[in-house]
């Protein structure tokens, strides 16, 4: 539970410590450092662990003296609660989350209550800090769409159990004016089907705030739209090396199986595999699909370059 909070840094003191290889990646660091707590590890480890943890979170474990001592520290567990294994290393038993005591806003971490034969204490579970709820993540503009209105600003696809299949449910609502732009932008394709220039899209990115993100969907992605199942695009092609395959992010028209009425919500249904160190956000907006007349029209309206100039950076280039 407490190597399961360390950030790089002190991953890599303590495989320093441990005499293990302290390089590479956050995660290759993490369950380097969490198999060697599997494996076994020493009193002298232990201790290093606890000093490190009480660097980071210098209020939480005060009063604890060995990792022994969290051990018979669990009270009120429901006998059908799984444990995973990484928290049953350290003798961390997360409780029921009926049990689980919220903290402030402010704070990033949740509490689990232990009990033992001293008075009881407080100590943070493992997890990684809780992303905000609607995190300040840009995605990339589309060029072949136009943005009308947000009808779910960007919100974090949150881990709420220690399982590793999460599931999150969202609701948005239409306004009449956007059941009528839909309506009215409708148009038949061949074989009679049904599409829209006006869309209600979904997209998916890492939760990333340092600059604008493209889509990207977490693994093992299943999206409902009022309990029907939505078709993802198809697998890349296989790549090499064995690496497990991953579909391309792109944009999400679900417009088809959206109720097209002000009067009932529509609800979304995501469900994924949660990855150690990645964080992912979704949204959904209301757009217009631009079509090659209309990116021309643009084009030609941001003037004429003079073709000696283009000659020239054609051969600047070459």
């Amino acid at each position: 539970s407490m190597v399961s909070s360390f950030r790089v840094s002190e991953l890599q003191v303590l495989l320093g410590f441990a005499g293990r290889n302290k390089s590479g990646r956050k995660h290759d660091l993490l369950m380097r450092a969490l198999h060697l707590l599997k494996s076994g590890c020493s009193p002298a480890v232990q201790i290093k662990i606890q000093e490190l943890y009480r660097r980071r979170y210098p209020r939480t474990i005060e009063g604890l003296s060995d990792l022994s001592a969290i051990k018979p520290a669990i009270f009120n567990l429901d006998s059908s609660c799984s444990v995973e294994p990484d928290l049953a290393v350290a003798g961390i038993h997360p409780l029921p989350s009926t049990s689980v005591t919220p903290q402030s806003p402010s704070s990033s971490v949740s509490s689990v209550l232990l009990q033992d034969n001293k008075p009881h204490f407080e100590m943070q579970q493992l997890s990684s800090p809780i992303p905000p709820v609607h995190p300040d993540v840009q995605l990339k503009s589309l060029p072949f769409y136009d943005v009308l209105d947000v009808l779910i600003k960007p919100t974090s696809l949150v881990q709420s159990s220690i399982q590793r299949f999460q599931e999150k449910f969202f609701i948005f609502a239409l306004t009449p004016q956007q059941v009528r732009e839909i309506c009215i932008s409708r148009d038949f394709l061949p074989g009679g089907r049904r599409d829209y220039t006006v869309q209600v899209q979904l997209r998916l990115c890492l939760a990333e705030t340092s600059c604008p993100q493209e889509d990207n969907y977490p693994n093992s992605l299943c999206i409902k739209v009022n309990g029907k199942l939505f078709p993802l695009p198809g697998y890349a092609p296989p790549p090499k090396n064995g690496i497990e395959q991953k579909r391309p992010g792109r944009p999400l028209n679900i417009t088809s199986l959206v109720r097209l009425s002000s009067a009932v919500p529509n609800q979304i249904s995501i469900s994924w595999a949660s990855e150690i160190g990645k964080n992912y956000s979704m949204s959904v907006y209301l757009v217009r699909q631009l079509t090659s007349a209309m990116l021309l029209q643009r084009l030609k309206m941001k003037g004429i370059r003079n073709p000696d100039h283009s000659r020239a950076l054609s051969k600047s280039n070459l």
